[in-house]
């Protein structure tokens, strides 16, 4: 069985954002998946299709291949101890932090957990960047169309930000990982 909760515990929702804009990124969204599916306390429960987008911060790079993940976590993986094992899983990958926003094999950010709130020098929740990223924004709401973030629908974060994007800055390129018997896999970049 691809990821596990113990019965007793009363999951706890999150959202993660993952992407990619090194070397094979579809190779290294699903090898995150696998990941993410075989952590303790962690169940996959909502996948986003992959969508391809312009660079954001450090624009004069290659483009991403970005999603999200809806999790079902136990609530003894708080949300540090969730953001140290998705810091596992990048360095797993090839993720090297050299550059502020510069390229990556594979970035995961924790989004959102729960409706937690919290601001220390490792850890801001909800992700300080997102209601401002469309490339996370978008795939969110394919996977939560009716979640809400600090009391707004998460639909009006996107209207407002439709109101200043680019178009073709987040591209659907392929449906939703699949998982097979020998884990989750990609179409074909």
């Amino acid at each position: 069985m691809v990821g596990w909760l113990p019965v007793a515990d009363a999951a706890v929702r999150a959202y993660i954002g993952l992407g990619s804009n090194m070397g094979c990124r579809e190779d290294y969204l699903c090898s995150a998946l696998n990941y993410l599916a075989h952590l303790p306390g962690v169940a996959i429960t909502g996948i986003s299709s992959i969508y391809e987008t312009e660079p954001w911060g450090v624009t004069e790079q290659d483009k991403f291949l970005n999603m999200v993940v809806e999790v079902s976590v136990s609530p003894q993986l708080t949300p540090p101890e969730l953001l140290r094992c998705l810091q596992e899983i990048e360095n797993k990958l090839g993720r090297l932090r050299t550059r502020h926003w510069g390229p990556r094999t594979i970035d995961l950010d924790l989004l959102l957990y729960d409706e937690v709130e919290m601001d220390t020098p490792f850890l801001r929740l909800p992700h300080p960047q997102l209601t401002k990223r469309a490339f996370v924004l978008v795939p969110l709401m394919e996977v939560a169309p009716a979640l809400w973030i600090k009391g707004i629908p998460l639909r009006d974060y996107l209207a407002e930000l439709e109101k200043e994007r680019a178009p073709g800055d987040v591209v659907q390129l392929q449906p939703a990982p699949i998982l097979t018997a020998g884990g989750y896999c990609c179409s074909g970049e």
